[in-house]
């Protein structure tokens, strides 16, 4: 058995092990802006960081009075996304460094997401990542989206492990909620920094306040194998 026992470990994605947060920016933009909403800024994206695309759309229909429906909506942004997606996606160096020492271990591993299920194929496929993450669920296979659990439950389901003992990476407060909320401990690693203090990082086992400028690998790995210890996980 592997020194982290019968960890499993599930990622987030979208600022979790890629930033991707400025190709959504301007895939919204640009949506918003076929559809007469202009002015858009990076301040209004930060208030859909964590929730998932359907949610997002849905609330752009609320807030500049959007006639067309959420489904159209949300084709328009993910075609737009896509594109911007495919053309330059970066991953976070220290996250590739945890996903192939994790890989290498053999530890089962996860990527739960609110984006669509093409856009994260997409991803996945371009960085490399697929390689190493083979198991992948979309908030669009589940009922509700974060901060409901069930796009991390239905992940530990198809790894086959019990959600106590599933280790979720997050970056939004939402996500680090939906770990709580499905009994899973969870590594938070704040996007936006001015979310930090929030109340929904609190849940987290471990919370590093400098977002991914604080995470690296082996720090990671290290705090996995104590946790593994302590719960008994390794046998």
């Amino acid at each position: 058995m592997s020194t982290l026992g019968t960890t499993a470990v599930i990622f987030d994605l979208d600022g979790t092990l890629v930033d991707s947060e400025p190709n959504y920016f301007e895939a919204s933009r640009q949506t918003l802006a076929a559809y007469g909403v202009t002015g858009f800024t990076w301040a209004d994206q930060e208030e859909s960081v964590g929730i998932s695309t359907r949610e997002t759309v849905t609330l752009w229909r609320e807030r500049y009075g959007l006639r067309a429906p959420v489904e159209e909506l949300l084709a328009e942004k993910n075609r737009r996304y896509l594109e911007l997606a495919r053309a330059d996606t970066p991953v976070y160096p220290e996250m590739r460094k945890f996903v192939e020492l994790l890989a290498g271990e053999g530890i089962p591993m996860a990527v739960a997401s609110g984006s669509a299920l093409r856009a994260i194929d997409a991803i996945l496929a371009g960085t490399g990542l697929d390689a190493f993450l083979r198991t992948v669920v979309s908030s669009d296979e589940v009922t509700r989206g974060k901060p409901a659990p069930d796009v991390f439950l239905e992940a530990a389901r198809r790894l086959g492990a019990a959600p106590a003992d599933c280790v979720v990476l997050e970056d939004a407060a939402p996500g680090s909620a939906a770990a709580h909320t499905a009994g899973m401990r969870c590594i938070a690693i704040p996007y936006l920094a001015a979310q930090a203090d929030d109340p929904e990082f609190a849940t987290a086992e471990l919370l590093l306040r400098g977002g991914q400028r604080e995470f690296t690998a082996r720090a990671a790995y290290d705090w996995l194998v104590r946790t593994a210890k302590q719960r008994g996980q390794t046998g």
